[in-house]
């Protein structure tokens, strides 16, 4: 038997945003970058119907009010915003977040740092 899965996300949203293990990265903010991705089986009778799929705008909703947060770890945030992704879209089979931090302080401009979590869900 074969399914068709279909994925709806968002690539590279851009935040600044208080998160960082030192009070100063929280106090100043830094420069992130969101990835999520949510896959579900497509069946879809009317593929130009809303109500058929995940709207973008409901993830970018998720991604805006868990990036505003003041926190210590990008785990924290990642971890909401998977927890909250799969409360809003119960049909997801799985859900890909990844964040990441553009200047990490260790003194090197090029060097980014990310978190990624990946939910299956078990059938």
């Amino acid at each position: 038997m074969s399914q068709i899965t279909q994925e709806v996300a968002l690539t590279n949203v851009r935040f600044y945003a208080p998160i960082g293990y030192y009070a100063e990265e929280r106090l100043l903010g830094n420069e992130f970058f969101v990835d999520v991705a949510v896959r579900f089986p497509f069946q879809n009778p009317d593929a130009e119907q809303l109500s058929n799929t995940i709207n973008y705008e409901g993830l970018f909703a998720i991604l805006s009010r868990v990036m505003k947060r003041e926190r210590l770890l990008l785990e924290s945030a990642a971890e909401e915003i998977l927890s909250v992704a799969r409360d809003c879209y119960s049909f997801a089979v799985e859900i890909d977040v990844m964040i990441r931090k553009t200047t990490p302080p260790f003194g090197k401009d090029h060097a980014h740092s990310s978190v990624k979590l990946h939910y299956r869900k078990q059938l």
